[in-house]
């Protein structure tokens, strides 16, 4: 009896053991709301709920956003901008004031499952040349305290999203941290490790690709590479998985090993460059989230996908800044108004299309083709200034429908971005309202919706009326 017992035992702790090994990666999404059409975000929810998504990751903590996710049982990653890194590590009544009315006041009965608070937006990112780096660590230990205060701290975890730049080698198993972050990376782990936070990256082989004529494009898929990466005797196929163990050996050169990761954002756009389309977007995405959820891991970590993956995004966001490249408005796997650009399953079935999204008419400003457009140009720059014309652009889907079609979808961009105004329709006698679809193959010329709002939420992102160089030359060129 004893000795069956104790192999009855023996044989649980061995079951619990290897229990505790296996991983299961969450999909969730970034719902960022820099919009110029902003949806409810009851739809969003919804939404969200409908594809049975059930981790979102927020940039900030919008009231309007936190209510409409009051009872949905999703898990909620809420940020703080790194703009008030300065305030939080400086002050611990500040830090105090800010967990109490963003995060205690929704930790209730019926309330938001907060898991996560991302302090700052890579803060560390290499152009920044350290404006927030010396922030980071008192913020987090200000919040920290003032979690502790509200018997929040076994609830909520703090977390900082790195970019893959804090991080570098030629070679997965040569990776460090960057010279000048090494000190403060080791903090901030100990950080992490201490309270039982994970490491937060966010990933872009699309970034890689669409910044060098170089990178091999099929490395950067997950079909197969015939350009794969030989590290000793490992073999890395694709970009995302070289990226992560460089991520797991910088850590492992800290002596964290073992540190849980995160991959905060993660995704392909579909618009705005010539690499930015629905076809590649759908095969990158459906490889990453079937690479992710086969629990096949990394080389350095085999059999350990990611703890979670967030896409980016959930939505288009139309009025981001587009400085590193007109694709930034289209990185949705839905577009702005909640229509799945194309199929893809995150493991619970194809997506689905929202349901409640309410319209403005069905009606569209094209130009008028009787009238003298000699001097057109000018209203299309001011179009495109409020507007998102970034479809327009060298490789987007909108660049092919002429001059006139060009004309057109900016003054039309701009008539829904005014809610159909009809005064937004004028341009001197050079627009018109029609109520046919000037929708041409994949150019689809938008109608807006019925919004809470078309202010933009706070965020690290720049105005509405941020104009890049690249959007005005682009602009001159399709009027040429």
């Amino acid at each position: 009896m004893v000795g069956a017992g104790y192999i009855s035992l023996k044989i649980l702790l061995i079951f619990l053991c290897t229990s505790a090994v296996v991983v299961e990666a969450g999909i969730g999404v970034n719902w960022g709301t820099v919009a110029l059409h902003r949806p409810s975000p009851y739809t969003v929810v919804d939404l969200l709920k409908e594809n049975k998504i059930n981790k979102v990751k927020l940039f900030d903590t919008d009231p309007d956003v936190l209510t409409a996710l009051m009872g949905s049982a999703i898990e909620t990653m809420v940020g703080i901008p790194n703009e008030m890194l300065a305030l939080l590590s400086s002050s611990t009544a500040a830090s105090d004031s800010w967990i109490s009315q963003n995060i205690s006041r929704y930790i209730v009965k019926g309330g938001v499952d907060i898991k996560y608070i991302a302090v700052g937006n890579e803060p560390f990112l290499s152009s920044y040349a350290g404006q927030f780096q010396s922030y980071v660590l008192p913020a987090l230990m200000n919040l920290q305290q003032s979690l502790a205060k509200g018997n929040l701290a076994g609830i909520v975890k703090l977390v900082v999203p790195c970019n893959a730049d804090a991080y570098q080698s030629s070679l997965p198993s040569q990776g460090a941290f960057r010279p000048d972050l090494i000190q403060i990376m080791t903090q901030i782990v100990l950080f992490l490790n201490s309270n039982g936070s994970p490491f937060v990256v966010n990933i872009y082989p699309f970034l890689s690709l669409y910044g060098s004529a170089d990178f091999p494009q099929d490395y950067a898929f997950f079909e197969g590479s015939t350009h794969s990466v030989m590290d000793g005797p490992n073999v890395y196929s694709n970009a995302f998985d070289g990226n992560f163990d460089t991520l797991v050996a910088a850590l492992s050169k800290l002596g964290f090993p073992q540190m849980p990761i995160v991959i905060g954002e993660v995704g392909w756009p579909t618009d705005g460059a010539f690499s930015a389309n629905i076809s590649a977007a759908r095969a990158f995405n459906q490889g990453l989230v079937n690479h992710v959820l086969s629990n096949v891991g990394t080389p350095l970590r085999p059999g350990i996908p990611p703890a979670d993956v967030y896409l980016f995004s959930l939505l288009d966001e139309g009025a981001k800044t587009v400085l590193p490249g007109n694709f930034e408005r289209h990185w949705g796997i839905f577009s702005f108004d909640g229509q799945a650009k194309y199929p893809l399953n995150l493991g619970r079935g194809v997506l689905k299309d929202a349901k409640k999204m309410e319209y403005l008419p069905s009606r569209w400003c094209v130009v008028n083709p009787t009238r003298d457009l000699s001097a057109v140009a000018n209203h299309v720059r001011l179009a495109c200034s409020y507007a998102d014309c970034t479809t327009l652009s060298y490789g987007g889907s909108c660049n092919g429908i002429g001059e006139k079609g060009n004309i057109s979808y900016a003054f039309n961009s701009y008539y829904q971005s005014q809610k159909q105004n009809p005064r937004s329709c004028e341009f001197d006698g050079l627009g018109m309202v029609t109520f046919l679809d000037p929708s041409v193959g994949d150019c689809r010329f938008l109608v807006g919706v019925k919004d809470m709002a078309s202010s933009l939420s706070s965020s690290s992102f720049s105005p509405l009326f941020e104009l890049s160089l690249l959007t005005l030359v682009t602009l001159s060129l399709f009027l040429m």
